[in-house]
């Protein structure tokens, strides 16, 4: 008897927030739609909370006024992707939401400690082909900052598009995005 190879079910943004309006998903349940699959996150432990926390308050603080600083939120990269970084910004403001997620951050920040492959082949590789200029991988395990800029095509990479530049920096150097 021969079986036929399980075939995945390919979802838009559209059916995503129709499962989403409908509550298909517990409040709360970290799902994502990522490059067409639905993707369930693990539960946040503190230190990875904190985190977010602290990124979030020191964009708002270094970035001001114009800026959108936002933790958790829907970006709207594509018709197949909508994730929800741990921090994105984007020009403009938090009314501006009200229309639409925002589709073009400038940098989105992602808190890895559990999910640091998925952070940074995955969704780095989805965030470079949405051409997110900047990409910052704040690695928990190893106290370090990953900065990622300059996204460009390369067919090897999960979704055929990769960062060309990756910077590491350490306690006490500083950046700026």
């Amino acid at each position: 008897m021969r079986t036929s190879p399980a075939r995945a079910r390919h979802w838009r943004r559209a059916e995503y927030g129709r499962l989403i309006e409908v509550g298909v998903f517990r409040p709360g349940e970290p799902v994502e739609l990522l490059a067409d699959a639905l993707v369930v996150g693990e539960p946040q432990r503190s230190a990875h909370y904190t985190a977010i926390g602290l990124v979030e308050d020191a964009l708002r603080a270094a970035l001001g006024a114009g800026w959108l600083v936002r933790s958790q939120g829907p970006v709207a990269l594509d018709d197949e992707s909508e994730p929800e970084p741990d921090v994105a910004v984007a020009a403009g403001s938090r009314r501006d939401d009200r229309r639409a997620h925002p589709s073009r951050p400038a940098l989105i920040v992602e808190v890895a400690e559990s999910s640091l492959a998925l952070d940074r082949e995955h969704k780095g590789s989805l965030y470079a082909r949405a051409r997110v200029e900047d990409y910052w991988v704040l690695n928990l395990v190893e106290r370090a900052l990953e900065i990622h800029r300059r996204p460009i095509p390369d067919p090897s990479a999960p979704f055929g598009w990769r960062y060309a530049s990756r910077e590491v920096l350490g306690p006490p150097q500083r950046v700026w995005p």
